[in-house]
């Protein structure tokens, strides 16, 4: 059987052929009743365009490119791993391929950016994550590259959304506020914080989401004592969760999963009380301690922890680059350029610890 071509489809279905590519290209050009009966003659045909006939017409490789960040802890590293995962089936589903490159600085990405688009062609490029007066974000905006970034701004005196460049986040001031909200409602009075030292504005925005909740809860006047910054591994959870209960913390909202899990083993160790099987349940008893990022190892460890919506702004993020790419021709409503998702908590009840031999 010969290979359907543009041409034998269009004299199949009394088409020009034109109509049959703003169908596959610029969809929202063609009636609905025409665009149905083509799509169906184009899937039962099995018809696939020409890649490199598309790229000679369009000038554009179809392609993205990301820089794959290197493993931390092998814990937190699961989110940009959904992240990519999520990515790569967008991108794939509007006809676009994803180029991953390494970097070891912020400016060696930018010189990747530069020979990946004198060489590869690519058309735009993803971000997963974005700082203050970012080299990155001002070399694309300078040269006329199209590009969109998983994490808001952050430059001092700018708000989010009056950025110039386009950008998806999760709200972590709302998710540290929802576990707050979530622990006063058990009982809980003395909830601490444990963040990161680094004082990178994603940590400070998820203490601040921290100290709003527990005074909207009548809980300020522990704000003061209640919040500790430690290494965001297991051990720097251990030693900060230590000093937090010495603090007479009854229950910790964490920055990330890697710190939840060192806090939680302290909480078993020195108020096993709450963690007791058996005992009925009552203030204080249930998600003592919650992360943030709802990794594999919490849903193991039943670690409550706040779940960023990373497939959401995957999709989005996709939705963004093609839209500007095809010159917003055919994509029905502009998708919004700035986007805060809201994260959500999810509860769980800390499994008992098998007995030490």
């Amino acid at each position: 059987m010969a290979r359907p071509t543009l041409a034998s489809l269009a004299a199949e279905l009394g088409v020009s052929r034109q109509t049959i590519s703003n169908v596959l290209n610029a969809p929202a050009r063609v009636k609905p009743a025409t665009r149905e009966r083509v799509l169906a003659v184009i899937e039962a045909a099995g018809y696939r365009p020409s890649a490199a006939a598309r790229q000679l017409r369009t000038r554009r490789s179809m392609n993205l490119g990301m820089r794959l960040l290197p493993a931390t802890d092998g814990i937190n590293g699961s989110v940009l791993d959904r992240f990519l995962h999520a990515l790569t089936e967008s991108a794939q589903a509007a006809g676009y391929r994803l180029t991953l490159f390494c970097a070891d600085s912020d400016d060696d990405e930018v010189l990747q950016y530069e020979q990946l688009l004198h060489i590869a062609g690519l058309d735009g490029f993803i971000l997963t994550s974005s700082r203050p007066d970012d080299v990155r974000t001002r070399w694309l905006q300078e040269h006329g590259t199209p590009f969109a970034v998983f994490g808001r701004p952050w430059d001092a005196g700018l708000p989010s959304e009056s950025a110039s460049h386009a950008w998806v986040d999760v709200d972590g001031a709302a998710g540290t506020a929802e576990a707050v909200t979530m622990l006063a409602r058990q009982g809980h009075s003395r909830i601490g914080f444990l963040g990161w030292q680094d004082g990178a504005p994603v940590g400070d925005a998820r203490r601040a989401g921290w100290e709003r909740a527990m005074r909207a809860s009548g809980l300020g006047q522990h704000v003061p004592g209640l919040s500790m910054a430690a290494p965001d591994t297991i051990s720097g959870g251990v030693s900060g969760g230590r000093e937090l209960i010495a603090r007479d913390a009854t229950a910790i909202v964490c920055a990330s999963d890697s710190l939840a899990i060192g806090a939680l083993e302290c909480l078993r160790e020195l108020r096993p009380g709450l963690f007791a099987p058996g005992q009925p349940a009552g203030p204080g008893l249930r998600a003592a301690v919650v992360g943030f990022d709802d990794t594999p190892v919490a849903a193991a460890l039943g670690l409550s922890s706040v779940a960023q919506p990373v497939e959401d702004a995957a999709r989005h993020i996709v939705r963004l680059l093609t839209c500007e790419l095809a010159g917003n021709a055919g994509a029905g409503a502009a998708p919004e350029e700035h986007l805060l998702l809201a994260p959500r908590v999810v509860e769980r009840v800390p499994l008992p610890l098998a007995p030490r031999g």
